[in-house]
């Protein structure tokens, strides 16, 4: 597709249009017959730049619709009513989604899941020193509660040097997540836990 003014022109599909009549390449494409189903265009159809104009100046999407079709088509929730493959009935353990099918760069489900886990383990004396906002803020920055200022200061500037845009290369995509170190930081850093 070539990056020209008209936008959705394809050169090289090697179509003629169309229109009764018309011998211009067909470089545009306008939605044909959807069949039974209103779910997508179904099959393409052709058009020269002139011929695709005159179509969709007249192309009415919920034609042959009945109000019921037409109305649920408007909802905003329309196209929801599928189920995501992680969170079918049946894609894990007794119903439950499985964790290991999603990407987790930031560590974030992880995190979360490590001080659930030993919560439940009945670790809570281990997190004694630390008020609630405190064990979030190491679950913010991946860190036990076996940690001292030391360790603190060494967590803190390696996650600065990966996650702010001054020191990689420019990348600007984890600034919220540079934003929570910092406050987990200067949270911890004041704590009393540390007295």
């Amino acid at each position: 597709m070539r990056g020209d003014r008209f936008h959705g022109r394809f050169e090289d599909v090697g179509q003629e249009c169309q229109a009764p009549g018309c011998r211009e390449a067909g470089e545009f494409r306008a939605p044909g017959s959807r069949g039974n189903s209103f779910d997508g265009p179904g099959e393409w159809r052709w058009f020269c730049l002139e011929h695709v104009r005159e179509f969709n100046s007249g192309y009415d999407w919920f034609e042959g619709m009945n109000a019921e079709e037409i109305l649920a088509a408007q909802s905003p929730a329309a196209g929801w009513a599928s189920e995501s493959r992680a969170f079918r009935p049946d894609a894990g353990i007794d119903g439950m989604p499985r964790w290991a099918d999603f990407s987790d760069p930031l560590d974030a489900i992880g995190g979360r899941a490590a001080d659930i886990r030993a919560r439940a383990a009945g670790n809570t004396a281990e997190y004694g020193r630390f008020t609630p906002h405190e064990r979030e803020a190491l679950n913010v920055m991946g860190l036990k509660v076996d940690i001292d200022r030391q360790k603190l200061r060494r967590r803190y500037s390696e996650l600065v040097r990966r996650y702010h845009p001054d020191r990689n290369g420019g990348d600007r995509s984890h600034e919220a997540r540079l934003g929570k170190v910092v406050d987990a930081y200067q949270l911890l850093r004041k704590s009393a836990a540390f007295a």
